[in-house]
């Protein structure tokens, strides 16, 4: 498995940033590769991602949700992936997420860009992309405070 833990500070309350991570179906617009997301039910939901030029769809269960805190997922199928975006109350108006992402690559061409980095630098950039998104917003899209344990 490869892993990836990129971290960043957003100028919003910690409240407003886990609310955002909660609208799944909004990652298109701020995670390059994933296409669609649509959410089958409170704990899982369906990817369709293309990245490298290769499309794939898969299920993914959340595994952990936390209010202003965690959100845990795992793949169900193939491809495998699982991750833990963290939340960190740093003041009023300015928090961290921190994302862990681990992944099996599969093909030539994904273990190539694991073995450059492109992975740890798409992490990066995708949440470059949701700081932007959230800060120029002020305010989530949308949000869902349940837990799932």
């Amino acid at each position: 498995m490869q892993t990836v833990t990129k971290a960043i500070e957003v100028e919003v309350p910690v409240s407003v940033a886990y609310n955002q991570w909660t609208q799944f179906e909004k990652f298109p617009e701020f995670m390059s590769g994933v296409e669609n997301v649509r959410q089958i039910n409170d704990s899982t939901l369906h990817f369709s991602t293309k990245v490298g030029g290769v499309r794939r769809e898969y299920d993914a269960r959340i595994t952990q949700q936390v209010p202003d805190s965690v959100i845990a997922w795992e793949s169900i199928d193939a491809p495998r992936n699982a991750g833990t975006v963290r939340f960190d109350n740093l003041g009023p108006q300015h928090c961290g997420v921190n994302v862990t992402l681990e992944w099996e690559p599969e093909g030539f061409v994904e273990k190539a860009g694991a073995a450059l980095s492109a992975d740890e630098m798409q992490v990066a950039a995708d949440l470059e992309k949701f700081k932007e998104f959230i800060e120029d917003r002020g305010q989530e899209t949308g949000a869902w405070r349940g837990r799932v344990d």
